[in-house]
Formats: structure tokens, C-alpha cells, sequence
């Protein structure tokens, strides 16, 4: 099976709680901004604002 080129895998923070809840793989070349997203918390328990830190 192939390897996925270019993909590095990048940590999502919730912006209330300041865990790491997440672990996904981006191209850094195609998109070099800092990733955001709704995800949902399981320590607050409710959907919050998520963001890519650096690891």
C-alpha cells in the first residue's frame, strides 16, 4: 500500500477546556494556516471551537 505523501499529522486543542482531544494528518504545503474547527469536547461535554497546536 501506498504512503500518503506530504500529510503530517497535526493535534486539535479545545480552546475552553485546553485538552488535546484530537489527531488528524493535513497537507502543510496546500493549506499552511492553522486549522479550526466545531468538535465535540468529551471533558466539558458539549461541542466547542477546536484548534491545530503545534506538537
Amino acid at each position: 500500500m501506498a504512503k500518503k505523501a506530504n500529510r503530517e499529522p497535526i493535534h486539535l486543542q479545545c480552546t475552553e477546556s485546553g485538552k488535546i482531544n484530537y489527531t488528524m494528518t493535513k497537507d502543510k504545503k496546500k493549506h499552511p494556516e492553522r486549522l479550526e474547527l466545531k468538535k465535540y469536547c468529551a471533558f466539558l461535554r458539549k461541542h466547542t471551537l477546536h484548534r491545530e497546536v503545534k506538537k
